[in-house]
């Protein structure tokens, strides 16, 4: 009850406050960027308050001195504008907005209930994409709960957590408000996937030229996958593939479905087998919204900010609210999103340098720059760079995933792209021939993060540079959806024009559509029973800031349901982040090996308990060798718990 009404005053604080500074908004809009704001200000304001005093129940309630502080001068700041009214045009674009966003809307919801902690006989299962990631968002989600911040890593202690924390904060918040854990994740993951996929289609019915367009570019953006199911349904009567090879020609006829829908990792949108088929455009509902946190809090914030420089550039407007509030927003995502962060600011050092050359006003842009950069600058120096720092970031690397580990091409680079997003991409090509000045300034925005994504890996992920690719589709789909509309139109008299539209669709959202339903019927354990019960034990029975010497798989029932502290976490992120943990690794494999001739490692590291579990076994753990050294405090089902003695 005290999370809900939590979370209503927030959002009724951000609905309140785009009344205030923009109520020539229309209905639509203003509800959705008010909401919007709601979330955003959800993330910053009580983490505000954690940098100040530890992040628990009092802190989230301390944050509303902030919040009541900006609806106080919103209203001193408010526009004199009169309120706009609902009108016939809204009502027409609710209808459509509710038969597009609505459907998927329920299917992010029903994919977070499946996906995050899901409650099956005792244990907890996950689904195909949250499979990797979910562990390190529970870790970080359950250990900020207590502490001040900045915070260190709870998977490697000592070091700062530079990682963009506010979508996994957002969770502690409502952990430190009685939310269980799976509530606290799901929550607040469905309403953010609501409004990113409500926001896009605004936007997109704000840009592009017809409604019927604005319908298309959100199929563009959610129901992408590319040309790659017909992989999945060449020459299906004979079996090509076998598990783990050409594995997604495996079987005859059905049996290649049957394989798209249980495999892993088998849909054609992202395929398993990167070299094989070089698929890797990958649904942004399943692969990226559902799964990955901070890419869904990341732009649930992006795009109120291209909704509102958009709509800015469109109406030539004097009014600087808008921009301001654009500022606020955009200077509040690196510790959000940092790529969506580095993708609004390219595409608006695009569109800012279009205005000098046109010798448009520029006091908006430096309203809004001006802004961003002065609330995103303390988050760059002491938290992003400092992670970018690490060995890995910033290095050349042409072609994105189609050049792996550099070693040249493996598509030609436009068939690259054309396999992977599909007939879109050729409409967008042939948009450019038409003489549209608004076109070309959204795709001069696109270009500016297309081009740097593919010279430039800004993570030692190579995959990670999708997240700056997907933002410049999202501008460049709405020329690629004019120009499809127009297309059809100028096929008025031609009477197969319903059949090559029928054609035309399942070529393009067939491969997106196939992803959706695996990820739908995906279900794989991930905490048993025996897990749940050694978290309940140790969130019952040690300190808050206990330190464990575990095992460093990425599914750890310590480090991710308790929120603990733990020597190292598998490499599976922290490489990805910029880290080496071999010391780390190598000295718990020697201390489970030998624990009388490493007894020094528990000390040194700081820890108060070791973990001896399946996966301690696999490093050489045993009872034999650490029972005559260390007090037993827990025992059951596979787990022995040993208590470190006090130096």
């Amino acid at each position: 009850m005290k999370g809900a009404l939590f979370l209503l005053v927030y959002l009724s604080g951000g609905l309140w406050i785009i009344r205030c500074l923009l109520p020539r908004q229309r209905v639509l809009p203003r509800l959705w960027l008010g909401l919007s704001l709601g979330m955003f200000l959800l993330m910053w304001l009580p983490a505000l308050v954690a940098f100040l005093r530890p992040f628990d129940a009092t802190a989230q309630w301390l944050s509303f001195i902030g919040l009541f502080a900006l609806c106080l001068a919103a209203f001193l700041l408010r526009s004199k504008s009169p309120l706009v009214k609902s009108s016939q045009e809204d009502r027409k674009d609710l209808r459509l907005l509710l038969l597009f966003a609505l459907p998927l809307s329920l299917l992010g919801a029903f994919l977070q209930y499946t996906h995050v902690l899901r409650p099956v006989e005792g244990a907890l299962h996950v689904g195909q994409s949250t499979y990797g990631d979910l562990p390190l968002h529970l870790a970080i989600a359950t250990s900020l709960e207590g502490k001040t911040l900045p915070a260190d890593y709870s998977i490697l202690p000592g070091t700062l957590l530079g990682y963009p924390f506010l979508a996994d904060s957002l969770a502690t918040s409502f952990l430190t408000l009685g939310f269980s854990l799976r509530d606290a994740m799901v929550i607040p993951a469905c309403l953010l996937m609501a409004l990113v996929l409500w926001g896009y289609w605004l936007l997109a019915r704000r840009a592009c030229a017809s409604r019927g367009a604005a319908c298309l570019a959100f199929l563009f953006l959610f129901l992408n996958g590319g040309l790659g199911f017909l992989y999945a349904f060449d020459m299906a009567g004979v079996s090509l593939g076998s598990s783990g090879q050409n594995q997604l020609q495996q079987g005859q006829w059905l049996e290649r479905l049957a394989n798209i829908f249980q495999g892993w990792y088998q849909t054609p949108a992202n395929h398993a087998e990167f070299s094989t088929y070089n698929l890797r455009w990958s649904n942004l509902v399943a692969d990226l919204l559902v799964p990955q946190r901070t890419f869904l809090a990341g732009w649930a914030v992006l795009l109120p900010c291209l909704y509102l420089i958009v709509d800015g550039m469109k109406s030539q407007a004097r009014d600087l609210r808008p921009w301001a509030v654009t500022g606020l927003l955009a200077g509040g995502l690196p510790l959000v999103h940092t790529h969506s962060f580095l993708a609004l600011a390219l595409c608006s050092a695009a569109w800012f340098v279009h205005s000098l050359t046109r010798k448009k006003p520029v006091l908006p842009w430096l309203v809004y720059g001006g802004t961003a950069l002065l609330l995103s600058l303390p988050q760059l120096l002491f938290f992003t760079f400092r992670q970018s720092g690490q060995e890995g970031f910033l290095r050349f690397h042409f072609n994105w995933v189609n050049n792996l580990s550099g070693f040249g091409l493996q598509d030609g680079l436009l068939w690259f792209y054309l396999k992977n997003i599909g007939l879109p991409l050729l409409l967008l090509i042939f948009s450019l021939f038409e003489k549209n000045p608004w076109h070309k300034r959204l795709l001069l925005g696109a270009l500016f993060i297309w081009i740097p994504a593919e010279l430039v890996l800004f993570q030692p992920n190579s995959y990670d540079n999708n997240k700056l690719l997907y933002v410049a589709w999202a501008l460049a789909a709405i020329p690629a959806a004019d120009y499809a509309v127009l297309s059809y139109q100028r096929l008025k008299a031609v009477p197969a024009r319903p059949l090559m539209a029928v054609l035309a669709a399942f070529m393009m959202f067939t491969s997106g559509l196939l992803a959706l339903v695996r990820e739908a019927v995906s279900d794989y354990p991930m905490f048993s029973r025996e897990d749940i019960a050694l978290a309940d034990f140790v969130k019952e029975n040690t300190a808050p800031d206990s330190r464990f010497v575990t095992g460093f798989q990425h599914i750890n029932p310590i480090s991710s349901l308790t929120g603990r502290e733990i020597i190292v976490g598998p490499d599976l992120w922290l490489h990805f982040h910029g880290f080496d943990t071999g010391e780390r690794q190598a000295a718990l494999r020697a201390f489970y090996q030998s624990p009388r001739a490493n007894g020094d490692v528990p000390v040194r590291y700081g820890a108060d308990y070791i973990l001896l579990g399946h996966e301690e076994r696999r490093l050489g753990g045993s009872e034999a060798t650490l029972d005559p050294l260390y007090e037993v405090v827990y025992e059951a089902d596979g787990y022995t718990l040993y208590r470190v003695p006090e130096a």
